[in-house]
């Protein structure tokens, strides 16, 4: 699924650009069916890092949560001192509502993509769990989606959890916000768990964490998450297969146990009348020890024997209620999977007459501000004559409103000086609008970007100092100033000239080409 972004408040000013310059747990899914759908779109950090982890890095840090969890039916806290930890809350003592395992972010944790979060998620589940990938990464979708839905309503987490899971929330903190800059410190992902023992395939509830209220959410994205609805359905069909088989088995135990149960009633009043007879054998001959002994072994098997009764009778209506609830989840399930693959199937018809109708209609690709206070800009691709928005970039931080086209991609600068942030000189594809590139060189947050002769100027940051750079289309830096300048200086250039501001604020003439100091 399209990876989206937070869009509750920003400006919809649309700056359309020119060609020559384009600027062993059971997670229940019934807890989350009583509050309003609301849109879920979280807001990533998608510019640059000063520190890129690999993907398996990533997944390692899920990983070795769910490796410390040792005993699923006791409550432990896992991970403690780390960036992530989780509280494993279980009380078997409490039959009512939910135990849970609370995901926490300490505010160390450099987190800032929800595609890296699910990642931790979806390894912590698989290794904890023996989840599958595949399985693990759909369930993490949901679960973030789910805690989104539900941020901070604590009244709802205390009406279907346990109190072991309640008394370690808090209202600022439980679930997860839309913006990854609150996720540090403030987060408590909960992940309802309604079996703390058996594990397996259905550990995580489907149905809690995919209701009507997450699967409304997801359809607005612009994908409307098929994809990874219909991996959710296909792990409900998966479950109520395997609940139907439990049913099978249970209920095949129980026919069994009946006949045994039938075959030891005749038994019992078989024993009854040698029983009586031996009592009356012993009450005729008070004085024979042997026949006192026979009749008191024959009391003694009848005893056994009813006692062995009971504990069929219980096992028979153990089976049976067994066979009734696990046959009840499978008929829920298939009847959600049907359910939901009947939306899918409208959805997909909407995706197709969709990008049937914008096939040929004539577009441009424009640049849309996406954050008035910080000057943040995202590329667009929209129809020409309705200005509606065709695609979207994922990338939301280019700066200084500034792009350019640079053959199948555009350029431009992008990124953030927060957190694992940083600012550089990237490449966006036309097709996803997605990073391919960027520059080794750091440049300055405000820093201008200028076209000139098919080459790129903007201004570097080196150790505190800020020096004019000259690029070409593929970012190969190609000449940079000796000449420290003024971080957000404008650089005006002719044929040969570069006119900057130097840092003591004057005007500094530099060479076009080489960017040495024109005397």
């Amino acid at each position: 699924m399209k990876n989206a972004f937070l869009k509750i408040v920003f400006l919809c000013a649309v700056v359309l650009i020119n060609f020559s310059m384009l600027f062993a747990l059971e997670v229940n899914r019934d807890e989350i069916t009583s509050t309003r759908a609301e849109t879920v779109i979280f807001e990533n950090y998608t510019g640059p890092h000063s520190v890129i982890e690999s993907v398996q890095a990533i997944k390692n840090i899920g990983r070795k949560l769910g490796n410390s969890l040792s005993n699923p039916a006791v409550s432990a806290r896992i991970g403690s001192g780390g960036r992530y930890y989780v509280i494993h809350a279980v009380d078997s003592n409490v039959k009512e509502k939910f135990d849970a395992d609370i995901f926490v972010l300490e505010p160390s944790a450099s987190v800032d993509h929800i595609a890296n979060l699910r990642r931790i998620i979806s390894s912590y589940l698989s290794s904890a769990y023996n989840y599958s990938e595949s399985d693990a990464d759909t369930l993490s979708v949901f679960i973030t989606v789910y805690n989104a839905v539900y941020r901070g309503k604590i009244d709802f987490f205390k009406s279907k959890y346990k109190d072991v899971v309640t008394k370690e929330l808090t209202p600022e903190k439980a679930g997860l916000a839309l913006s990854y800059t609150q996720w540090p410190g403030m987060t408590q992902i909960v992940i309802p768990l309604s079996d703390p023992v058996s594990g397996g395939l259905s550990t995580v509830d489907t149905s809690a964490i995919s209701d009507s209220n997450v699967v409304s959410s997801m359809r607005e994205e612009s994908d409307k998450g098929i994809d990874v609805r219909k991996n959710m359905v296909e792990i409900k069909e998966k479950e109520a297969a395997v609940a139907e088989e439990k049913a099978q088995a249970a209920q095949k135990q129980a026919v069994e146990g009946q006949k045994q149960l039938k075959a030891d009633q005749e038994k019992l009043a078989e024993q009854k009348k040698e029983a009586e007879k031996a009592q009356k054998k012993a009450e005729a001959a008070p004085d024979n020890k042997n026949l006192r002994k026979e009749a008191q072994a024959a009391e003694q098997k009848v005893a056994q024997t009813e006692r062995k009764i009971e504990e069929q009778k219980q096992k028979i209506e153990e089976n049976v209620q067994k066979a009734e609830t696990e046959q009840k989840k499978a008929d829920t399930k298939n009847s959600e999977a049907v359910t939901e693959r009947e939306t899918i199937a409208k959805d997909q018809q909407q995706l197709i007459n969709a990008m049937a109708a914008n096939e040929n209609v004539p577009s441009a690709y424009a640049l849309r501000l996406y954050n008035e206070a910080k000057r943040l800009s995202v590329l667009v691709k929209v129809n020409k004559k309705t200005g509606e928005i065709i695609n979207e970039s994922p990338v939301t931080v280019i700066r200084n409103r500034a792009i350019y086209p640079a053959g199948e991609n555009f350029t431009a600068i992008a990124g953030e000086n927060t957190g694992n942030g940083i600012v550089k000189l990237v490449l966006l594809d036309k097709e996803k609008m997605e990073i391919t590139a960027e520059s080794q060189e750091t440049v300055a947050e405000d820093s201008v970007l200028v076209e000139h002769n098919n080459e790129l100027y903007c201004v570097l940051s080196e150790r505190n100092k800020f020096y004019v750079a000259r690029y070409n289309k593929e970012l190969k830096l190609l000449a940079k100033s000796s000449t420290a300048v003024k971080s957000g200086t404008p650089i005006t250039v002719d044929e040969k000239t570069l006119y900057v501001t130097d840092e003591s604020g004057k005007i500094a003439l530099l060479s076009a080409s080489d960017l040495k100091p024109v005397k």
